[in-house]
C-alpha cells in the first residue's frame, strides 16, 4: 500500500508541475514549459494508472484531484500573484477535509 501511496503522491506532484507550467507555456509557443506541461501530464496519468491497481478508481481520481486542486491554487497565489479570497480559502479548506476523510474514516480503501 505504500508503493501506492508514493505513485500516487508522485502523479500528484507531475500533474501540479505540468498544471503550473501550462500558464507558462503561452499556449504552446515556449519550448521548455511545453515540453515540461507534456511529460509532467503524460507521468502524471501513467503513475496514476498504477495506484488504481490498488485503489478504486474514483477514491484514486477524487484524492488526486483534490490535492492537486490545493496545490496549483497555492503555487497560483505564491508564483503568479493570484488572489484568493475567503470563500475561495473555505472552499479549498473544505477540499482538504474531504481528501483527510476519505484517507482516514473510508471503508473503500484497505488501511
Amino acid at each position: 500500500m505504500i508503493t501506492t501511496y508514493l505513485y500516487l503522491c508522485i502523479a500528484i506532484v507531475a500533474e501540479v508541475i505540468a498544471t503550473s507550467s501550462l500558464k507558462s507555456s503561452e499556449g504552446f509557443t515556449r519550448l521548455g514549459p511545453s515540453l515540461l506541461c507534456i511529460i509532467g501530464y503524460a507521468l502524471a496519468v501513467f503513475l496514476l494508472s498504477l495506484t488504481l491497481r490498488t485503489l478504486p478508481t474514483g477514491i484514486a481520481y477524487a484524492i488526486w484531484s483534490g490535492v492537486g486542486i490545493v496545490l496549483v491554487s497555492a503555487i497560483g497565489w505564491v508564483y503568479y500573484g493570484q488572489k484568493l479570497d475567503t470563500p475561495a480559502l473555505l472552499g479549498l479548506s473544505l477540499i482538504i477535509a474531504g481528501v483527510i476523510v476519505v484517507n482516514v474514516f473510508s471503508k473503500s480503501i484497505a488501511h
